[in-house]
């Protein structure tokens, strides 16, 4: 079901996998099954994840599944109640999104252009395209060779297969089409010397024919290393926080921010609100008629 009608990513589903395995062994160790368990033995059983360690966030994940289970369990007549509508969330902090200042995501930038040859062309592409469109890593390396016909606007596929429309700008262009000129140099060789053909925007000669998701975090690591820049600062996702956070200080509103990270809730693009709490703090402080006024 998760896979038929949720469209839940590998990632997800392999998640939700090994979390019912956890709760499959608990209750075969006492002589239970999922069609007779309470909201007791549930809650007994996070209490368990609690007391062997587990984070917060990662035992409101294990409530979660548990939750799409035996609403699952209940929807096909299985039980007849859902055992999970009476347990409480664990209490999560809410920290704010690391990310970069502009400056800072400029000198990246800038330090991805000074590798030379066709290396730096394709970390140029790489970091460009990833701040310009504010990407998945996932997304990124993923991206199909057919988005350097349109390089204006990309057809990025996200979780769950859905797909969004990004538009770049001209910066990010101009450095896809640098990039293509020696994308060639990339493609894996045949046993006859030939290049083969390859789908992928990026594509190397691993396993899974593109770029890897580690490969793509080391080759940024090295670079903020040339910028300056603390490597533990820096991932591909601080890059898409450093999207999301300064496209909101320059004006653009949440339900656009939405679309272009592909979030299908709006609560997820809230994170991000902290920027528009700062800037309404300056506004006020700014061009209140008492902002300056002084007991």
């Amino acid at each position: 079901m998760m896979s038929a009608e949720r469209g839940a990513a590998a990632h997800t589903l392999a998640a939700y996998r090994e979390d019912l395995m956890t709760l499959e062994c608990y209750l075969a160790a006492r002589g239970l099954t999922p069609a007779a368990v309470s909201s007791k033995d549930l809650r007994d059983f996070l209490g368990s994840l609690h007391r062997a360690g587990l984070a917060p966030r990662s035992a409101a994940r294990h409530l979660s599944s548990l939750r799409q289970f035996f609403r699952f369990l209940y929807g096909e007549g299985i039980r007849k109640d859902d055992p999970t509508s009476a347990l409480d969330p664990p209490r999560l902090p809410k920290p704010l999104p690391k990310y970069l200042s502009e400056r800072e995501v400029n000198g990246l930038l800038k330090a991805a252009r000074k590798i030379e040859g066709a290396d730096g062309s394709r970390a140029s592409a790489l970091l460009e395209i990833l701040y310009a469109a504010g990407l998945r890593v996932s997304e990124l390396v993923a991206l199909p060779v057919a988005v350097a016909r349109n390089s204006s606007v990309l057809i990025v596929r996200g979780k769950g297969g859905k797909e969004r429309m990004v538009p770049v700008g001209e910066a990010a262009q101009a450095a896809l089409k640098a990039y293509m000129k020696v994308r060639d140099e990339f493609l894996p060789s045949k046993k006859n010397t030939k290049k083969a053909v390859s789908p992928w925007l990026f594509p190397s000669r691993g396993s899974s024919g593109h770029m890897t998701r580690d490969g793509f975090a080391k080759l940024l690591k090295d670079i903020a290393v040339s910028a300056g820049l603390m490597p533990s600062r820096v991932s591909p996702h601080v890059l898409r926080h450093s999207f999301a956070t300064h496209l909101l200080a320059h004006g653009a509103d949440l339900r656009t921010l939405q679309q272009l990270l592909g979030h299908s809730d709006i609560s997820t693009t809230q994170i991000y609100t902290h920027v528009l709490d700062e800037r309404l703090k300056k506004l006020v402080q700014t061009h209140h008629p008492l902002a300056g006024f002084k007991l």
